[in-house]
């Protein structure tokens, strides 16, 4: 099995959630596959290749067969992982486009959770993912973090069987001490 690597952060030289996500991936030793978000976006589809889309018909729209394509090559990815690693930066208390954008591509009924008589159940088989979220001072965690806790929701409903925050936040101090404390918080979760 491999990793499955998330960036989502806008900051594409100076993230704390980039550095820390790289550290993490190779102090996991595994094969790992990369996906930056915010170099290579999910395309946003139209309100009418939208509905199709969460409808499963088909509209007849190339756009819509290519939203589609990637949408099952995502999950693909998602599949093939048993560890995730997702970094995300807080936008305004909660994800970013760029984060939502795969979050609506890769949740997907039937193909990563399917509904029951007790409520959906993801079909991913993932045992850990690690979530990494930096923000420029509101604390991870607190009833104003709707980041780490919506992504944290996401992997529940997709099947993650353990979840794992790691709080690369502003306002530990410095950039030097967040990465540092960021990798003691790493390195403590991978003694386990």
């Amino acid at each position: 099995m491999t990793a499955l690597h998330i960036d989502s952060s806008a900051n594409l030289t100076g993230s704390n959630s980039r550095k820390l996500g790289q550290y993490l991936a190779a102090k996991l030793d595994k094969p790992t596959v990369y996906r930056d978000l915010v170099s290579n976006p999910v395309s946003l589809p139209s309100a009418e290749d939208l509905m199709a889309f969460k409808d499963g018909t088909d509209n007849g729209n190339t756009s819509l067969s290519s939203f589609v394509g990637l949408s099952n090559n995502l999950i693909a990815e998602l599949k093939q992982a048993d560890t995730l690693i997702i970094g995300a930066s807080m936008y305004n208390f909660s994800v970013s486009s760029y984060l939502k954008l795969w979050i609506d591509a890769i949740c997907v009924a039937g193909k990563t959770f399917h509904y029951t008589e007790q409520g959906p159940q993801g079909l991913c088989n993932i045992e850990k993912a690690y979530i990494i979220t930096a923000t420029g001072g509101t604390p991870v965690g607190s009833s104003y973090d709707h980041c780490s806790t919506y992504i944290e929701q996401v992997c529940r409903f997709i099947g993650v069987k353990e979840i794992h925050h790691i709080d690369a936040s502003g306002s530990k101090g410095s950039q030097a001490e967040v990465l540092s404390d960021g990798e003691r918080q790493i390195d403590a979760l991978l003694a386990k």
